[in-house]
């Protein structure tokens, strides 16, 4: 069985391009796919890069030299690191050899499925030929046979009544001779024309048709063979698991095995070796009674008419104070005993709370019996002369012989071996030394906390900073004039930007509305150094100082000295300003327009080629993240090229306000033009204008971007009515998004269900969006939903519930909408059917009006 065989009909050759066609759409879909895979292996591998980067630097690491812990940590991280390097390698691979064999693989079905539509459709042309061959020689045919029949009948008509002479007779006869002769001819060349043909057509059918379709199953075959390796090479790019992986996950689990909790901390103890803390031991100053006539004795109670109500009263005092925490003592004891077993070792509490009752028992039991004591010597009123109070004398001797005060208290817990565990465990709540002069010590110097701090990544101010709009004042004056300098593009950008170790750049920050100036490198992940100044108004990093910023970066560069030793970074590669980065001197902000989400929208004129442009504005005053939004609408328009798509021009970075610079499009808003011309613009009119959006659409859904904000507000008009996809704020250019960070925002009544349900985005999103965009564009700037609000719309349109056809709405429009709108999204149109369904309907009413 084979295609030479069992394919030779017409419906086998239609079923055949079909598969052809199936098979070079799942190409396209195997390359998008893992193209995507490509980029997300790439980031994931980045990430955990990193990661590991953010491991090894571990603060107050001279304090865990000999920790196996801590070797184990750098150990992991290290391999870690190895692993994105692989799933980076892979990711490559994958780019370099899947992609590129998928990309050529589809090429050459694309030609195999041009070439066999091509001789398919020239051998049935061969069969066509043959029978219009045999037809018009039927007919010829026929007509003489006619003709024939005609002559033959007025010969026999003319014989009958002039007999057997006669002039007309000869010429009936001569006609009828000739009508004889052409028929006969006819006949034969139709019997030879028969069996020319019948051979032909046998030769086709026998021969060239199983020789084509035997070729193309040869050529199917082949192209299996190469998708079968391609497949193979899908296989291996995305196992985990190989030998590699293997060996990593091998070493991460022997550093593991290294931890051994007995030696852990032998380096610590040997070299922070120390001898037992000697007693506390509290003396009575003898010196406080010196000028007492030795009335008042060191360590004595006096016990005289002065003192001896009061010692009754303190004694009374005492009494009821030990009751109260004898009885907490019994209360807290039995939960002890029965948490025991199920508590952390970290979890100290309840010792604590044990040691502080049965210390506070022993100071209230020794002070009692003491006054105790005192009075029982008093006996019958005599004034003893004083009796022993002292602290050390209480914990150590007994009163005198009748009253001898166990060690049931402090010493006792002391001894008691859970708590010598403890005493050894790491406190959660150790209390920090104060010195009196310093305050709180930490360890680590002085001076290591700036740089730390700046190259963890987080720009840290630093007193004496030059602002760089005073540069001129400080010997800088050049530098808005140097290439690698990037003014104040956000660190967002300025991580994209530096990619190879060494690669650096210099830039401006605000921290607390002061100006710094920052040098960025890639060097272990990404470090940010700040420029310090100096009382002279020089420049310096660690090194020596310099009279300008130039001369401080042209030193660390051509030196290659680390920027800081405990950094190591050594610049090596400047990267220099994209072209799309404009100086902000170069545009003058004419008037206003209108206002963003970020800040007001201008028009300008760029100085550089005299050209009127618009202009949005980045509010000073946001934070990074804000900016860092602003300006992914211009990141994402500068690789677009396509004439319904607004064009970037640049962005503008050097010093604040941020701005994004773009073409000025005349004709404003969509809904605003829609509204304003409504009673001129004609059906024709509104067709090209979705014919416009859905170009511009099409064109994104190519790459891969997802608008997530397509409405009549944010396209624009421009010249001959030229409608232009504008406002990329919320795209994203990724074939599905999910939304992490909350649905704020979100155009609920243009926005697909999915979306709204699940945070889910595709491009098929958009489609819902243009649906809503055609309804606006046939209501000529209507509000869609109009009388509902966003939750109501939102449950309405769950529950089946499809706006109507605006008033004069083509019959075909509103079912394309309908499409636009099925809430299952696979079952809505691409952008690609759409644009040339709205093309055909157009060419149709043109084509009517004309």
């Amino acid at each position: 069985m084979g295609f030479s065989s069992s394919l030779q009909g017409q419906t086998s050759h239609e079923a055949l391009l079909g598969r052809q066609d199936a098979e070079i759409k799942l190409l396209e879909t195997m390359r998008r796919c893992l193209t995507t895979k490509v980029k997300s292996d790439r980031e994931y591998a980045s990430n955990i890069s990193a990661l590991s980067t953010l491991g090894k630097k571990v603060d107050r690491s001279e304090d865990l030299v000999g920790s196996l812990i801590a070797q184990s940590w750098r150990d992991i991280m290290e391999s870690i690191d190895q692993t994105a390097k692989l799933i980076k390698q892979q990711a490559d691979s994958m780019e370099n050899i899947v992609v590129e064999h998928i990309s050529s693989l589809h090429s050459e079905r694309r030609k195999a499925r041009k070439f066999y539509q091509e001789e398919q459709t020239w051998l049935n042309n061969q069969f066509q030929q043959l029978t219009d061959e045999v037809t018009r020689k039927k007919a010829e045919y026929q007509k003489n046979l006619e003709m024939y029949k005609l002559m033959r009948s007025r010969f026999e008509e003319h014989y009958v009544k002039s007999g057997r002479g006669g002039r007309k007779l000869d010429e009936v006869r001569e006609k009828y001779q000739k009508a004889c002769r052409k028929l006969h001819l006819t006949h034969n060349e139709y019997v030879l024309l028969l069996g020319a043909v019948t051979e032909c057509e046998h030769d086709l059918r026998t021969c060239y048709l199983p020789s084509l379709l035997q070729r193309q199953q040869a050529i199917h075959q082949d192209f299996v063979i190469a998708w079968k390796g391609i497949m193979q090479d899908v296989v291996k790019y995305t196992d985990f698991t190989n030998g590699k992986f293997q060996e990593i996950h091998t070493r991460m689990q022997k550093a593991v095995d290294t931890i051994k909790p007995i030696e852990e901390y032998r380096d610590f103890i040997g070299k922070h070796r120390t001898r037992p803390a000697s007693p506390i031991r509290f003396i009575f100053d003898e010196n406080l009674v010196d000028d007492t006539s030795g009335k008042l004795l060191p360590n004595k109670l006096t016990v005289d008419n002065l003192t001896i109500d009061w010692l009754r009263n303190r004694l009374t005092e005492l009494e009821t104070s030990l009751k109260t925490t004898q009885s907490s003592r019994q209360t807290a004891q039995p939960n002890t005993e029965n948490n025991c077993d199920t508590k952390s070792s970290l979890d100290y509490s309840q010792e604590r709370e044990e040691l502080r009752l049965r210390c506070q028992e022993r100071k209230l039991q020794r002070q009692a019996e003491v006054i105790r004591a005192a009075l029982n010597e008093l006996g019958c009123e005599e004034l003893p002369s004083g009796c022993d109070l002292s602290m050390e004398g209480s914990f150590t001797e007994p009163v005198n012989k009748t009253s001898v005060i166990t060690d049931n208290g402090f010493f006792t817990l002391r001894r008691n071996q859970k708590f010598m565990t403890i005493l050894k465990s790491p406190f959660k709540s150790l209390p920090v030394i104060h010195n009196e002069k310093k305050g709180l010590v930490r360890a680590g110097s002085e001076g290591s906390t700036v740089h730390r701090a700046v190259e963890s990544g987080s720009d840290v101010p630093i007193r004496g900073i030059s602002s760089c709009n005073n540069q001129k004042g400080n010997g800088n004056g050049g530098l808005m004039e140097e290439e690698w300098f990037h003014g104040v593009l956000p660190r967002d950008e300025v991580v994209r930007l530096l990619v190879n170790e060494g690669d650096f750049l210099v830039r401006e920050t605000i921290r607390n509305e002061e100006s710094q100036i920052v040098l960025s490198v890639c060097w272990d992940g990404h470090k940010h150094f700040i420029v310090q100044t100096t009382q002279e108004g020089h420049f310096r990093f660690e090194g020596p100082t310099f009279p300008s910023i130039q001369e401080l970066i042209t030193h660390q560069l051509k030196s290659g000295l680390p920027v800081t030793s405990r950094s190591g970074a050594i610049l090596q590669t400047p990267i220099s300003r994209e072209r799309w980065e404009l100086n902000n001197d170069d545009v003058v902000l004419l008037e206003k327009i209108g206002r963003g989400n970020f800040g007001d929208v201008y028009r300008a004129l760029l100085k550089t080629c005299k050209t009127e442009v618009a202009v949005k504005t980045c509010k000073v005053t946001l934070p990074d993240e804000q900016k860092k939004k602003f300006l992914q609408e211009g990141r994402i328009l500068k690789q677009y090229d396509h004439p319904n798509i607004v064009k970037l021009i640049g962005i503008c970075v050097q010093k604040q306000p941020i701005m994004i610079v773009m073409e000025l499009v005349p004709g404003g808003s969509l809904q605003t033009y829609l509204r304003k011309n409504a009673s001129n613009i004609t059906q024709v009119g509104q067709l090209q204008m979705c014919k416009d959006a859905a170009a511009g659409m099409c064109y994104l859904e190519s790459k891969y971007c997802i608008h997530r904000d397509l409405a009549a507000r944010n396209c624009l008009v421009g010249y001959e009515s030229i409608v232009k996809i504008s406002d990329f704020g919320m795209s994203r250019e990724e074939e599905e998004y999910i939304v992490s960070d909350g649905m704020k925002q979100i155009p609920i009544k243009w926005t697909a269900p999915e979306a709204l349900n699940f945070g889910k985005y595709t491009s098929l999103c958009d489609v819902w969006s243009y649906g809503v965009l055609m309804w606006e564009i046939f209501s000529k700037g209507g509000s869609p939903y109009s009388g509902l609000s966003n939750s109501q719309a939102r449950e309405k349109i769950d529950g089946g519930y499809r706006m109507p056809a605006p008033e004069g709405t083509p019959e075909e429009i509103y079912r394309l909408m309908l499409r636009c709108w099925e809430y299952e999204p696979e079952k809505r149109p691409h952008f690609d059917q759409i644009y040339s369904v709205i093309d055909t309907i157009t060419q149709a009413y043109k084509l009517v009006q004309a």
